[in-house]
């Protein structure tokens, strides 16, 4: 005789652990891991001049042709931008000798008002970031901006001077238009590495 009881345990037991699987990450979900697919469709290249960090000045333009991992901080942040330029610099060691021959990493500058090019220089040096091919770039506030709104994203000061901002970093293919989105505190450097190999690929 089966025991009606033990057929309701079963069954119980049978949906949490259905309900513990659908909570469970899915292997290779790379979503979950920070890395999404590109958000918008726009030039994220344009004919905008900017100066880098040795008081050159750089269009973004100019660096169509090959990948570009792209990124927003400024030097005086205490808080998230310190950990976003050592996931970038995380990324620049999986890179190894492709930085700067195959793939870009750019950094713009959230407070254009006071990140003067010397001041790039310094935050580079002091963040394992001064590596050949990654370039810090700041300017004109308005260029700045236009930069942002290519990205769908804005900078709010707030009255503490500090300023709030995405923590968002993206990948552009050589044409200069996105390939990938990242969590950028979230995502691995062998994720973004890796999508920077198969948009090289693709170039």
């Amino acid at each position: 005789m089966i025991d009606i009881r033990n057929k309701y345990y079963i069954r119980v037991l049978a949906i949490v652990s259905l309900a513990v699987m659908l909570t469970l990450p899915a292997c290779g979900n790379r979503e979950a891991l920070g890395d999404y697919p590109a958000a918008n469709a726009n030039n994220c290249l344009p004919d905008v001049s900017l100066i880098d960090q040795h008081g050159a000045a750089v269009s973004l333009a100019s660096l169509k042709g090959k990948p570009v991992l792209i990124d927003f901080i400024y030097t005086s942040c205490a808080s998230t931008c310190p950990l976003l330029t050592a996931k970038m610099a995380a990324v620049a060691h999986k890179l190894g000798p492709a930085l700067g021959a195959d793939v870009t990493i750019v950094s713009i500058s959230l407070d254009p008002e006071h990140d003067t090019p010397a001041a790039l220089a310094d935050y580079a040096k002091s963040h394992d970031a001064d590596a050949r091919g990654w370039i810090f770039l700041t300017g004109p506030p308005a260029k700045i901006d236009q930069v942002l709104a290519l990205f769908n994203l804005r900078r709010t000061r707030e009255s503490n001077g500090s300023i709030t901002h995405s923590i968002a970093a993206f990948l552009l293919g050589p044409d200069g238009h996105q390939i990938r989105q990242y969590n950028a505190l979230d995502v691995s450097p062998e994720a973004v590495a890796d999508d920077i190999n198969r948009a090289g690929n693709k170039g």
